[in-house]
């Protein structure tokens, strides 16, 4: 063989790789790409990201021209003002009337019901107390007569009549109402203020009265009926049809004298219950009059 042949058929050392050949168990080599290597970044770069935050836009307001108004119109402004407040003052004020005297017929009217109630009691008083009065005259004349001359029948019945007495008992419900509602200017004018005054007055004196009254019935009458009226006078010159006799039981002469000055004070007491019931009856029918006509007010 020529040298040109030769090497011609020799290999570059450089060109070509020894191959080696694969053994028999050993697994196929998968090669792996090989992340892309990142550029480090600086701890400040970390600590303050501004490379993601967006650029902020920041928005200016226009420099607007403000020139002074004419004095003309901060008048008319302020005047606007006034009249709205001045409207829903007014408004309020309105609202509050309506509401007032509608509170204010509520409460006349039931004055009104009231003070008729009262009328009509103290009108039964009067006439009660009237019969008790005769009843205590006639009472008294029969014991200054000497005991023989004594109607006793007649006497023991009269006992039982005087016995007796008729509550008032008013009806005070509205003018209490009103008494609390007195800084109304409709229920708040002095001649409602006195007419309350002047019937609450006459009805505590009225109260006290009566009140002397049933002491005299227990201290003066009471007695003289357990000591001296039988068992069946006693309870028949209570009831509804009586049946007396003239038999007493240790009655004497000291006995008659002692009632008849027992009787003048009970006379005077059943005299002023009747005066100062026909007080609070006055009171009573000139507040019922005032109301009436003051509040427009109908029976």
């Amino acid at each position: 063989m020529s040298k040109g042949n030769q090497k011609s058929t020799k290999s570059d050392p450089g060109s070509e790789k020894p191959v080696r050949k694969p053994k028999a168990d050993a697994k196929p080599r998968v090669e792996r790409p090989k992340p892309k290597a990142t550029p480090e970044k600086s701890k400040s770069e970390i600590e303050h990201p501004t490379s993601e935050i967006p650029n902020m836009e920041v928005h200016h307001h226009p420099q607007l021209d403000h020139n002074p108004k004419p004095w003309k119109e901060y008048l008319l402004e302020g005047f606007m003002i006034f009249i709205a407040v001045m409207m829903g003052f007014i408004a309020e004020n309105i609202r509050e009337d309506i509401t007032n005297n509608e509170h204010v017929k509520q409460l006349t009217t039931q004055l009104m019901r009231d003070l008729k109630t009262d009328t009509s009691q103290l009108n039964g008083i009067r006439k009660f107390e009237t019969g008790i009065v005769n009843n205590n005259d006639l009472l008294f004349k029969l014991l200054q007569q000497p005991l023989g001359k004594i109607d006793l029948k007649k006497m023991q019945q009269t006992i039982a009549d005087s016995h007796s007495i008729f509550l008032f008992h008013p009806s005070m419900g509205a003018i209490g109402a009103i008494k609390n509602e007195l800084h109304l200017k409709q229920l708040g004018n002095p001649r409602m203020i006195a007419f309350i005054a002047d019937y609450e007055r006459h009805i505590e004196l009225l109260r006290t009265i009566q009140d002397i009254t049933l002491q005299y019935q227990r201290n003066y009458l009471d007695p003289f009926l357990r000591l001296h009226f039988t068992p069946a006078n006693f309870d028949s010159a209570f009831s509804d049809h009586p049946a007396l006799t003239i038999e007493m039981r240790n009655l004497n002469q000291a006995d008659v004298t002692q009632l008849a000055a027992d009787m003048v004070l009970i006379r005077i007491n059943t005299r002023e219950l009747l005066r100062d019931s026909k007080y609070a009856l006055d009171d009573a029918v000139h507040m019922l009059k005032y109301v009436k006509e003051h509040y427009n007010l109908e029976d």
